[in-house]
């Protein structure tokens, strides 16, 4: 059927409007921007908090009890020092907390930031009113020192929280800008956006694919690599479908587009990407649950204590106000606000020597209830490129002059099973020939001529066909190929010269990192678009439990949801394109570091060193992590009971012991050097190591 290529087409307007509303989405989204930005505001505000209260600590009641016990410089008393200093703290630095906390209380609601405000505030702005007006102690570090930690701990928070945009830019970065083709007889250049179902698009060596389609003149090889994940490239005929993304190698044909814009495989990979992502449940918020509360407890002891001590004591306004202003902020301690935070940022700083990078403070949390991994074979278990893995001379033939004839007569193809013998015999420094002769045989492999002499190189079929004894060899392939590898026939002059195996060899600690996920009580399961022959292979090498092969790009992403649904906690590790959606899927998403940057982009955590074994070491230290931040936020927790009615004067009628301002700020100290020193511990815990 022709169509009416016009501007005014409403087949190419429909089309151009999905592709058209996809890009904008992305193109008009707000926040990637300003989301970098909100990042780098925070890191900048936590520089320069940090800076100011260095001082403000050395120069209080803390520092003169560590023994540092010079003057505040200019003449100025400790006092008016630390208003100083503490000023722009808490006006500029804590901005993003007292802001938050506003709003909040608008919306009659409170959270962690409403306790980080409070304590904050209360702290500075009674020391304000003590230097100005009533006189005696003050506690600026409370503020400060408040302020730089939960600055510290929130800038790694969002450092990476928001990779939705990047992740889609990266995916739609496959596509290429223009297409050609062929309209009223003559090839044409036209934007990408102008395509429609239909078009008979040209398609050249070293050519982007445009759009999804079907083959209808030529023949090539393309690499579906970044969709599929598989090295090597899939012969594309008449007939064969083809995908928009992938790279054609270097043969030419023409397709017919069958789905453009949003219909293509590459946007509905966009979108479920999109979808998963958003689909991800909150982090738990323990912490500020426990805030909410003892914001209200916090006000409520200061209220109370001031209350008290006014109607049933002589003591005086002063008195009253000290007393309930230490009950508020003893109830206000920054280990309560820095408990996971602080455990969190140990424990990404732990991770990160074992080459692990988790993105974000969900990463780490979902990371510790895992109890099934899902690996993607290429790439990940294996180096995703093809190696010699065998040579199997026939009888009287060296294996060095096997491999060098195979090598001289593949060194004009750009196939990556003839580039993976090329490569290995160059790496054995062996002397090849250039061929006089070359052709590539569609579909069976190569032929070639060498001072006077063909050489074939292919499979069984072609050496059928040239009727070459492969008796003595036949056992030898059937069991190479059992065990997941390509086994290629080499012959000369109508000679069996023997056998060279290729194939995608499993990384070193590919087993190591099974064995350590076994030990942390792990199912492990293989999921791939292999054949099941090979991937069996693979996985019985390296002892997986479950094998899910054959399995399409966009099915991922279901398989991941079909073990979920099972009640699995589930992590997924991948390195292409196609495991964009089954990493957004999964409770947490793994990135091999070597792999695409749309895989990095989606992940929650990313294996810089490319080691599968580093994500039993990644569970483990998230494990430990969610250990301590329970037992931080046990700490706060009992230090508050314990501590605020003494601060409130509950012991001053009978004992005489009163919780004085200056005090509270160092028991606070305290409380916050525990849950430090805690979370401090993370790193020297002994990951266990395969053997």
């Amino acid at each position: 059927m022709q169509h009416n290529h016009t501007p005014e087409s409403p087949v190419k307007a429909t089309n151009h409007s999905n592709h058209g509303a996809m890009t904008e989405k992305i193109n008009h989204n707000e926040h990637v921007g300003h989301d970098k930005s909100m990042v780098s505001d925070m890191l900048r505000r936590f520089w320069v908090c940090l800076l100011l209260t260095i001082p403000v600590v050395l120069f209080s009641p803390i520092g003169m009890g560590i023994g540092f016990s010079l003057e505040p410089p200019f003449g100025l008393s400790m006092e008016w020092f630390g208003l100083i200093l503490t000023t722009p703290i808490v006006l500029w630095g804590a901005y993003p907390f007292t802001s938050s906390a506003w709003n909040s209380l608008k919306k009659a609601e409170v959270t962690m930031m409403t306790l980080i405000a409070v304590g904050i505030l209360v702290s500075y702005l009674y020391s304000v009113m003590a230097t100005v007006f009533l006189g005696g102690d003050v506690f600026f570090e409370a503020a400060a020192m408040l302020t730089s930690f939960s600055l510290a701990g929130h800038w790694l928070e969002m450092r990476s929280r928001f990779a939705t945009g990047r992740a889609v830019e990266a995916l739609l970065k496959l596509a290429p800008s223009t297409a050609r083709v062929m309209r009223n007889g003559h090839e044409q250049q036209i934007p990408l956006e102008q395509v429609v179902v239909g078009d008979e698009i040209i398609v050249k060596p070293g050519d982007r694919i445009a759009v999804d389609g079907t083959v209808t003149t030529g023949s090539s090889y393309v690499d579906e690599s970044m969709i599929s994940g598989e090295p090597i490239p899939v012969q594309k005929d008449l007939g064969a479908k083809v995908i928009g993304g992938t790279v054609n190698q270097t043969g030419a044909f023409q397709f017919r587009a069958t789905a453009v814009g949003a219909d293509t495989a590459l946007a509905k990979i966009v979108q479920m990407v999109q979808d998963a992502q958003a689909s991800k449940a909150p982090a738990q918020k323990l912490a500020d649950t426990a805030g909410k509360y003892l914001v209200f407890v916090a006000l409520g002891a200061g209220v109370v204590t001031f209350i008290a001590w006014m109607l049933f004591s002589t003591q005086g306004i002063v008195f009253a106000l000290a007393a309930a202003v230490s009950a508020i902020v003893i109830a206000c301690p920054d280990a309560l606000a820095l408990a996971t935070p602080t455990a969190i940022t140990v424990g990404v700083g732990r991770a990160a020597k074992e080459g692990i990078l988790f993105k974000n403070a969900t990463a780490l949390e979902g990371t510790a209830s895992i109890n099934t991994v899902i690996f993607d074979k290429t790439g990940t278990l294996t180096e995703g490129k093809p190696t010699v893995t065998d040579l199997e001379p026939n009888r009287g033939i060296d294996p060095h002059e096997l491999l060098s004839v195979a090598a001289s007569a593949d060194q004009p193809s750009q196939h990556p099973l003839a580039e993976a013998i090329v490569r290995e015999a160059q790496k054995r420094l062996l002397e090849l020939a250039a061929p006089e002769d070359f052709n590539s045989i569609s579909g069976l492999g190569i032929s070639a001529n060498i001072q006077g002499k063909i050489i074939l190189i292919g499979n069984l079929r072609l050496m059928q066909q040239e009727k070459i004894v492969t008796t003595a060899l036949e056992a030898t392939s059937q069991r190479l190929s059992s065990e997941g590898k390509t086994p290629m026939y080499v012959a000369r002059d109508g000679q069996l010269l023997g056998l060279i195996a290729v194939a995608d060899v499993i990384r070193p600690n590919s087993r190591k990192a099974i064995i350590a996920l076994r030990e942390l009580n792990i199912q492990t399961v293989m999921l791939t678009g292999d054949n099941t022959r090979t991937a069996e292979a693979v996985a019985k090498q390296l002892g997986i439990d479950t094998v899910i092969a054959e399995v399409l790009p966009q099915d991922k992403a279901n398989q991941v949801k079909a073990l979920q649904q099972q009640g699995r906690k589930v992590a997924m590790i991948g390195d292409g394109v196609n495991d964009a959606p089954a990493l957004a899927m999964a409770e947490v998403g793994v990135a091999i570091g070597a792999g695409t940057d749309v895989a990095v982009e989606t992940a929650d955590v990313v294996l810089v060193n490319s080691d599968p074994s580093s994500v039993a070491s990644g569970i483990q230290i998230a494990r430990v992590v969610r250990q301590k931040i329970v037992q931080n936020l046990f700490w706060a927790a009992i230090y508050n009971v314990l501590a605020i009615p003494i601060a409130a004067g509950v012991l001053y009628p009978s004992l005489g012991i009163l919780l004085r301002p200056e005090w509270a700020a160092l028991l606070m100290s305290a409380s916050t050097l525990i849950v430090t020193v805690n979370a401090l511990s993370i790193r020297a815990i002994r990951l266990k190591t395969a053997v």
